[in-house]
């Protein structure tokens, strides 16, 4: 209703109208039925009414709910009621007319005239109908305005004295749920409970549903079998929003123990039921237990639809191979379901993570072939592992490929490109990128912007980055806090803080937040120029803007002061963060590790490496690192070769760094010394200490010792590849491989179940000698790890050294055969002279 039409309608001081009891007489019926009949067919309606009530006593008032009840559109609704309250001598509209608008309105959703309506009754001190308020609360909670609804819900719960409907207030407990609001929900949920006629199966199902959105599966469960029987029927749809929650937190056992309570109950399994199941077990990588549902399935006469084929195929690209998820695409062909484009986009997807970008492309062809339409994820993956590979031409000739065959890249395959580009390094081949872009007529966003500034910032190209920033102001767009946060990012990469102050301080004045990451740049820059107090204000400035510092905030901080060799104001730092419940990551106790080593307090660096494993944070290869290089420094090399081999059995891979320390540190010590390494106190002796005792005492001088218990270890934990590159480095400093490391990278190869094809693997240039020596040092490695079992390496060895043997002794016996050759030719010369 118009805020014109309902200034006109003025309340009059005539006859009270007489309110229709439940029964309607058969003359009022018939008064509804011809007004509506004139209303829906009579151009000149208006005339038509006032000739149709003029030949009755019975108001227009008195029929207006009736008439609006029936009426079949909202704009003719809101006409009649204009006309019916503005006659002359009418009276106002009372409640049940304006209840029936109401209802009209709310049932097409004309929601601008149902806040007018509502304004003009609240004026008038007119109620709605609770009919009607539970027909409005239910339009506003299916339109999404969840606090409108909320608000409408409360007043009747305050004025009247129950809940509306159960089905508007089902439509408000879903939009409640959908908008993660559960509280409120279930607060809705219990009033709704205190009356079971308000309630039904959909109620509690909504409110399972949101329970187990949220994780709380269990209390889900509970929810349904405290309402089992009290308007609550079990169904199959119980069951399978249990066993979706239960898949989708990890506890597939307890989901298919409900699969199995559901049987016995009497329900038949839905295609929803196995979906969910098999969709659980996809992320666990249990094709087994898939295999018998998918039988089952069949079995029952479900057919598999292709969503449920997809997530089949994603599994095996990340748990198995291709080959498999190609397999199984097969399957589903004959099945008689299709793949779609997602199939296709998922196959991609898995052969590009493996670098098989050849494959990836048959995938797109055979996309192309079945008449499917690839889209922005199926050819960003094709872009992505080209940029990682260095191939950018390849990349751009794709692009125009896609173009040419008719499929025009959008803004997600650009800016995948230029993406890929940027973080491989090539921003000169993402602006030509963008460049193409433009020519197709597609406009960069903020978001390719903020990736090909930042590129250029970590580039140190700051003139041609803020040229850009110019580029999107002509454009019209606005550069978000984002952008100028990668700015400040550049400049103090680029050491030139003052400046980044300046940009800083500029997105404050243009009225930008600059956000938890905005702060974070620009603490981070006070940090690295050793401006702790700056750093500090920063800091405190961010929270009066109402930002909760995060993990990178503090650990920036701590981090900055340690450098500063001030640990004491880290800890105070690290105090503050665990205070304000924010979790300390890796970098964190890293930072403060390295502060206690700076320090020179070995045992407190020691105390927090323990501290952080409690609180479930792993050590990274920088953490493992720093301790390994104190202990060397100190001389503790025992402590040094513990904490490596640490590292390995988590499986943390170490990098040069690592490397150095231990070379250097085992180098330096002089020779006297040894012995007293030797005698370590660790309660579990380190593998790597006994095999450089034992190559020391051999006569290897001490790099090469180290360096092959280096590569011992690497093997034995499963690092074989690692150890094969580390081989390369040592070679090109002049360090060959020799008979020892030879043993122990045979040893990892053979782990690996690559026994066959060790020769491809490991380059091979040992004599007989050499051969015996990996012999002895293999058994000690058997000794070591295989608890003296002879292993597939030994075995192999054992053979060289019988091969090395026959070929020797072949060798000596043809030099034997043509000696006595030549001596019986030379007796047969003394003979004849």
């Amino acid at each position: 209703m118009s805020k014109t039409l309902l200034s006109r309608i003025k309340p009059l001081h005539s006859r009270k109208p007489t309110y229709l009891s439940s029964y309607v007489p058969p003359h009022i019926k018939k008064l509804v039925y011809d007004t509506i009949q004139i209303l829906t067919t009579d151009d000149k309606w208006e005339q038509s009414l006032e000739t149709e009530f003029s030949e009755t006593e019975t108001l227009v008032s008195e029929v207006a709910h009736f008439v609006l009840d029936r009426i079949p559109d909202a704009e003719l609704g809101l006409k009649f009621f204009d006309w019916a309250f503005r006659r002359p001598y009418c009276c106002s509209p009372n409640g049940l007319a304006y209840s029936s608008l109401l209802k009209l309105l709310a049932r097409f959703r004309v929601l601008s005239e149902i806040e007018l309506v509502m304004q003009s009754m609240k004026s008038e001190q007119v109620q709605p109908t609770g009919d009607a308020l539970s027909f409005v609360i239910g339009a506003y909670a299916d339109s999404g305005l969840v606090d409108k609804a909320l608000d409408l819900y409360n007043i009747g719960v305050k004025v009247y004295g129950c809940v509306p409907s159960v089905f508007s207030c089902n439509s408000l407990l879903n939009v409640l749920v959908k908008n993660r609001r559960l509280d409120v929900a279930r607060q809705v949920y219990d009033q709704m409970s205190e009356k079971d006629a308000c309630i039904d199966n959909y109620s509690t199902g909504i409110m399972v549903r949101g329970l187990c959105k949220e994780g709380k599966v269990e209390e889900g469960r509970k929810l349904i079998e405290d309402r089992w029987g009290k308007s609550c029927v079990p169904n199959v749809v119980f069951y399978n929003t249990l066993i979706d929650g239960y898949c989708k937190k990890g506890a597939v056992q307890k989901a298919n123990g409900l699969l199995k309570e559901l049987k016995l109950k009497g329900f038949l399994p839905t295609l929803q039921t196995y979906g969910a199941l098999i969709n659980g077990y996809c992320k666990q990588g249990n094709f087994v237990a898939i295999d018998r549902l998918l039988m089952e399935m069949k079995e029952r006469g479900l057919k598999i639809n292709v969503q449920v084929h997809n997530n089949i195929v994603e599994a095996m690209c990340k748990h198995s191979s291709s080959v498999n998820a190609v397999d199984t695409v097969t399957r589903m062909i004959e099945s008689g379901c299709e793949p779609d484009i997602a199939t296709y986009n998922i196959l991609i997807n898995g052969s590009c993570k493996n670098g098989k970008v050849e494959e990836a492309e048959q995938f797109l062809l055979q996309a192309i072939k079945r008449g499917l339409v690839p889209n922005g994820f199926t050819y960003t993956p094709i872009f992505q592992v080209y940029c990682r590979q260095g191939e950018h031409c390849r990349a751009l000739d794709l692009l125009v490929e896609m173009t040419k065959g008719g499929h025009k890249p959008d803004l997600v395959s650009f800016g995948a490109l230029i993406h890929g580009h940027v973080v491989s390094g090539e921003v000169d081949f993402a602006l030509t990128v963008r460049d193409r872009m433009m020519e197709n007529g597609i406009l960069p966003d903020a978001c390719i912007y903020n990736v090909l500034i930042s590129g250029l910032c970590k580039k140190g190209r700051l003139p041609t980055a803020k040229l850009l920033l110019g580029e999107m102001l002509d454009q019209n767009i606005p550069p978000d806090a984002f952008v100028y946060a990668t700015f400040v990012d550049g400049l103090i990469r680029n050491g030139n803080l003052e400046e980044a102050k300046n940009i800083f301080e500029l997105t404050i004045e243009k009225g930008l937040d600059p956000g938890v990451v905005g702060y974070n740049a620009m603490i981070k820059g006070f940090c690295k120029f050793g401006m702790m107090c700056d750093a500090l204000s920063c800091l405190k400035e961010m929270k009066k803007k109402n930002h909760d510092p995060d993990g990178f905030t503090y650990s920036t901080i701590i981090d900055g002061y340690v450098k500063q060799h001030n640990l004491d104001a880290a800890l105070e730092i690290f105090k503050q963060m665990v205070k304000q419940r924010c979790r300390p990551n890796v970098i964190t106790y890293t930072s403060l590790i390295n502060g206690f080593c700076r320090r020179g307090d070995t045992d407190g660096a020691v105390k927090t490496f323990l501290e952080m494993q409690s609180r479930g944070v792993e050590p990274n290869v920088v953490t493992y690192s720093i301790l390994i290089g104190n202990f060397c420094k100190e001389g503790k090399l025992a402590k040094a070769a513990s904490f490596f081999e640490l590292m390995l059995r988590k499986k943390c891979s170490p990098n040069d760094v690592t490397f150095n320390y231990l070379v250097n540190g085992f180098t330096d010590i002089a020779p006297t010394a040894i012995s007293k390494v030797n005698q370590s106190q660790e309660k579990e002796r380190p593998t790597f200490l006994d095999f450089f005792e034992r190559m020391t005492s051999d006569g290897w001088i001490q790099k090469s010792a180290v360096y092959n218990s280096i590569i011992i270890c690497l093997c034995q934990y499963g690092m074989a590849e690692t150890a094969l590159q580390l081989s390369k480095k040592f070679r090109n400093k002049g360090i060959d491989l020799d008979s020892v490391s030879f043993a122990a990278v045979l040893h990892g190869v053979c782990l690996e179940g690559r026994s066959k094809d060790w020769k491809n693997i490991i380059s091979f240039n040992l004599k007989e000698k050499e051969l015996q020596t990996a012999v002895k040092y293999s058994h000690i490695i058997d000794t070591r790890f295989h608890g003296g079992r002879i292993s597939e390496a030994t075995l192999v060895l054992q053979s060289l050294v019988e091969d090395y043997k026959s070929q020797h002794q072949e060798v000596e016996g043809l030099k034997r055969h043509r000696k006595i050759e030549e001596d019986n030719h030379l007796s047969s010369q003394v003979t004849v002279s």
